[in-house]
């Protein structure tokens, strides 16, 4: 009897350690996805129907639906958002993160859903002072810490002013009112930001366009049957053009699954 015990209780652990991620995925279900829920038009609640949606909201969606997995979201600020897939609280982190070399070197990021690139929103009425990328010193630069924009905002020698999960009308109004004088962000989203707040006498300023970008959605590197799993995927939607219509919806029709034609200076 000792003997079946001791081999039953070799069995069981070669069994679990065997499971993977994706194998847990599959048994449950779910996949559990990290995002904002404030940030538009990415991941954000929408006024009439109170539901979360968005431009990755809407492809994570799909994805799961082609993955036959129901989707558990998980609301975090950005910068936790790493950590959890990190620490496995979350399989897949999906809120407009930018693919970068050192991101890359901890992380697995899938194909490329969106190119874009950087832009400033200033005050209209005088570019917050900034005319070049050396008038950010001492500016005052709203963002999240460990974006790369802050990261940009640094290196010029800005005053980082650091929000933790804040809606873009609070960014927004903060600039307005002079609380900050920039905020340094994607081309795209702070656009349609400055489209649904115009009377906050606010502009995206002329002159600097920067570091163009590509985003893809986020995972922990040792999941690998989920990394291949949701790439294949991906790529299906690129190919198909299920992703370029998304875009379409919530990028007042522009296709972000394409590069933009621009020569940058940054």
């Amino acid at each position: 009897m000792l003997s079946v015990v001791l081999l039953t209780a070799c069995g069981s652990s070669g069994s679990d350690e065997s499971a993977t991620a994706w194998d847990t995925i599959q048994e449950e279900g779910v996949l559990k996805v990290a995002t904002s829920g404030t940030l538009y038009p990415t991941s954000y609640y929408d006024e009439e129907t109170e539901e979360l949606t968005g431009f990755e909201v809407e492809v994570v969606k799909e994805l799961a639906e082609r993955l036959e997995l129901e989707v558990e979201w998980e609301e975090i600020g950005f910068d936790g958002m790493l950590t959890a897939v990190n620490t496995g609280q979350v399989d897949l982190a999906s809120n407009d993160i930018e693919i970068t070399e050192e991101r890359a070197e901890d992380f697995a990021f899938t194909t490329p859903i969106k190119y874009s690139y950087g832009t400033a929103i200033v005050r209209e009425d005088d570019l917050s002072g900034i005319e070049t990328f050396e008038d950010l010193a001492g500016k005052r630069a709203a963002g999240a810490a460990t974006s790369v924009y802050m990261d940009l905002a640094r290196e010029y020698g800005a005053e980082e002013v650091i929000y933790d999960n804040a809606t873009n009308e609070q960014y927004l109004r903060d600039v307005s009112v002079g609380n900050t004088d920039v905020i340094l962000n994607d081309y795209y989203l702070q656009t349609l930001a400055l489209e649904a707040f115009p009377d906050l006498g606010l502009t995206i300023h002329p002159n600097l366009q920067y570091s163009p970008s590509e985003v893809g959605m986020v995972m922990n590197p040792e999941n690998e049957e989920l990394v291949e799993n949701v790439n294949r995927v991906l790529d299906e939607m690129l190919e198909d053009g299920t992703i370029a219509e998304i875009s379409a919806q919530f990028f007042a029709g522009e296709d972000v699954t394409q590069k933009p034609d621009i020569e940058f200076e940054n």
